[in-house]
Parts: C-alpha cells; structure tokens; sequence
C-alpha cells in the first residue's frame, strides 16, 4: 500500500503550482499524471500564451518559479484598450493610474508549465507518478490502471475544466457552452506595439492583441465555432492579411510565425470545491472565458487559498481531511471566483450579441466606463489584483 499526505491528480501548471506551496509543510506529496515526465520537462508549444497580473507574478517569484522564464520570451503590457465594433472609440486603461510600471506580463503557457516542474523535480517528499491513468476515486484514495492503490489524508483533482477526478467523486458543475472556438497564434508585425494590448469586439469575432517582446503579439481570434474551419484553413498569408485587415493596419504588416491552434470556449464552475478528503484546484474548479485573462491567476490564487487553509491546519493541530478544514479554502475562494467568473459570461453575453440593442449598449458601457474613474478603477484593480 502506497501512503501519502496529499494525493495531486494532474501535472499543470495549477496543481506543481500547489505542489510547490506546500514545499515547506514536510507532508509527503504525490502527484500523478497521464503524460511521460520528459512532456513535463519540455512542454510543446500550445499557442496559448498567459496573462500574469502582479498578484501572480509575485505569487511565481515567491515559488522560484519566475527565475525560470527567459526575460526575452515574455511580454510587458503597459496599457489595455478596449474597442466596440469598427469604432476609433476605446475604453483606456493606464498602467499609470494603478500606481505601477505595467499592467501585467504575458508568458508562453508552455514556458509556465515548465518553469513550474522544475521547481518541483527535486522537491523533497514529493514522488511524480507519470504514465499513470486514474480508474478510480474515493475519499482519501486514488486507484491506479495499473493496480496501484494510492491513499492519503486529501486527495486534490487539478486535470482540467472537464475534470474527470471531479466527474468520479460526484461533484457537477454549471457549464457554460459559450458556441465559439477561440484561435491562438503569434504575429511578427512592422510596427511597434508600444507594449499596449487591444481587445477589439466586432460583430462576427473578437480579435485580441497582446504585446510580446519585440515585434511580436499574442493573436486571439474569437469566432462562432461553425466559421473556425474556415479560418484555420485559410494559408498563413491569406490568415494574417484578414487579422491585418480587422487590426486597421494598427500594426503594420503582420506575418504568422507560429502554428494556429483552435480551442472550443467552455465556462465551468463547479458546484462544490471540496468534499470529504478531496478538493479542486484550478481549473478543475473554474475554468473561465479567456477574455479577461484571469484562467492561470485564479488557479495560482486558488491553490495559494488552499495551501494557507491546510498549514493553518498544520498549526492548529487539526486533520488536513477534515471538511471543516477545507471548507475554509471553499468559501474563500469561491468569494475572489464567483463574481469574476458571473461578470465575465456576463461581459462575454453582451459583446456577441449582434442584436441593434445590444450594439448600442456595449458602445455606451465603454463610454460610461471611462467617465466613471471608480467603476474603471474598480476593474482596473480586478484584471490586475493590485490591492488598493
């Protein structure tokens, strides 16, 4: 019989970023995922690339986990602009009004997951079951397709919005099918940046542009699944004529230089974040709409809340399984995601809706947004986590 402290089902960047929490807690970890150890230690480009606000940047560098991210792979953005349609009119959010330099960074996800697993490689306590499929779950137990039956005090499901370890310990979740895919890529342009991101809200797609270092941006493209055939299809200099084109030529001449990657949109929030000896992380827990770019820091803020509920156990002397003791990790989080994860759908709701109302609703939201300095405020502090 294998005995641990905690059992981590799912190696990505939320549940190494929980791992690595609980380095100095001396309880013995078990982490098991399905893909070989060498995938976790050089992940393959997924075309995604990550929105950090301060709060997780800070949260990486106090895991050791940013000293792992190559200072020319990672972009700064400065300012965010928000447009409606066709519109020269833009909601404008200033680092300067924050009280900082920038308003956050944007990494390669892949970059992440790697900088996350090693930190955790050499951790002592901590044993990396890779190459491992999970047949079953109960409280306190994981059991292995190869026979191998795992136990500890908690077992943490962190595999995923469309968790399984979720589904087999009877935990639902409110799913929100959102009917589009979302596209990824890079684009070298002639044009400087000037380190500002541009979330642009046509009537048929949302097109956003992330600064990256150099000449290079983060392109999202947002589109009603039935027409992202069509998109990926088209050849690489047909694709980046049209995001010039819908860009307004903001940028220059724009060039694809990394493989489009298309990934249907799910919202998820599950219905309870913990049961007896078990409880989820990331985006086993919520799983967001990218649009206000809080996926990965909600996971860092969820598995932060977690690892200070289990210590406080620690320290109280109280069983790490209890529910009690979980349930405190439960309602702190659920009060950071909830509203974020509402006011997002609720964003998301508006701004694809084509309807002449909707049109004209979401052109005056920007505009009573910036004439409104402590509703922008308010949202600024959100998509950053600058504490006031």
């Amino acid at each position: 019989m294998d005995r641990f402290d905690i059992i981590i089902v799912g190696a990505g960047p939320a549940g190494l970023g929980f791992a690595r929490n609980m380095a100095d807690s001396g309880l013995r970890i078990a982490i098991v995922e399905r893909l070989p150890e060498a995938v976790l230690a050089e992940p393959p480009e997924d075309g995604r690339d990550i929105a950090l606000t301060h709060a997780s940047e800070a949260m990486m560098e106090k895991l050791g986990m940013w000293a792992h991210i190559p200072s020319d792979r990672y972009g700064v953005i400065r300012d965010a602009k928000v447009v409606n349609g066709r519109s020269d009119y833009a909601l404008h959010f200033q680092s300067a009004a924050s009280g900082k330099d920038y308003l956050g960074r944007i990494v390669p996800n892949h970059l992440i997951r790697q900088a996350a697993y090693r930190q955790i490689k050499d951790q002592p306590d901590l044993e990396l079951i890779c190459e491992a499929t999970v047949e079953t779950v109960s409280a306190g137990q994981v059991g292995l397709a190869d026979g191998r039956i795992l136990h500890a005090d908690l077992v943490i499901a962190a595999d995923s919005r469309f968790s399984e370890t979720r589904r087999k310990m009877g935990i639902g979740a409110e799913m929100t099918d959102f009917g589009r895919t979302v596209i990824v890529c890079e684009m070298s342009h002639d044009l400087p940046h000037d380190n500002v991101a541009i979330e642009c809200f046509h009537y048929d797609q949302t097109l956003a542009i992330l600064p990256m270092h150099g000449r290079v941006s983060s392109v999202v493209v947002t589109l009603p699944t039935d027409m992202a055939g069509a998109a990926m299809d088209m050849p690489a200099p047909a694709f980046a004529a049209d995001i010039q084109a819908r860009f307004g030529n903001r940028l220059g001449g724009m060039k694809l230089i990394t493989t489009r990657v298309a990934y249907p949109l799910m919202g998820v929030f599950a219905k309870r974040f913990v049961a007896r000896r078990f409880a989820l992380v990331g985006d086993a827990a919520v799983g967001m709409h990218p649009v206000t770019a809080h996926g990965y820091n909600l996971g860092l803020t969820g598995g932060g809340l977690l690892a200070d509920s289990l210590k406080n156990a620690l320290a109280e002397g109280r069983d790490i399984g209890d529910l009690r003791v979980l349930q405190r990790y439960e309602r702190a989080h659920r009060k950071v995601a909830r509203p974020l994860y509402l006011g997002t759908n609720a964003l998301v709701k508006l701004y694809t809706d084509t309807r002449l109302p909707a049109r004209i609703l979401r052109g005056a939201a920007l505009r009573l947004g910036n004439r409104l300095p402590p509703v922008k405020d308010r949202i600024l502090r959100q998509l950053t986590q600058i504490e006031a």
